[in-house]
């Protein structure tokens, strides 16, 4: 799988008017690696210490559960 670039994602942050960086993090996953599937960015962002961080501090364990989130935002 392939590794967050967050040089690059803050680049990208600049560019951008929502406020949560995890929300902020999935776009750029999507617009920067052309990843949609949630099964695939929940597998990026759990091999990702700070990303793992994102993930709990929403209680988010699963892909479904990140699709939820995805989809609500």
């Amino acid at each position: 799988m392939t590794n967050i670039n967050w040089a690059e994602f803050k680049e990208y942050k600049k560019y951008t008017t929502k406020k949560d960086n995890f929300a902020i993090l999935l776009d750029f996953i999507k617009s920067y690696y052309n990843i949609t599937n949630p099964f695939d960015i929940f597998a990026m962002l759990s091999e990702d210490e700070t990303a793992k961080m994102m993930l709990n501090k929403r209680e988010i364990t699963n892909a479904e559960q990140l699709e939820n989130f995805m989809y609500r935002n």
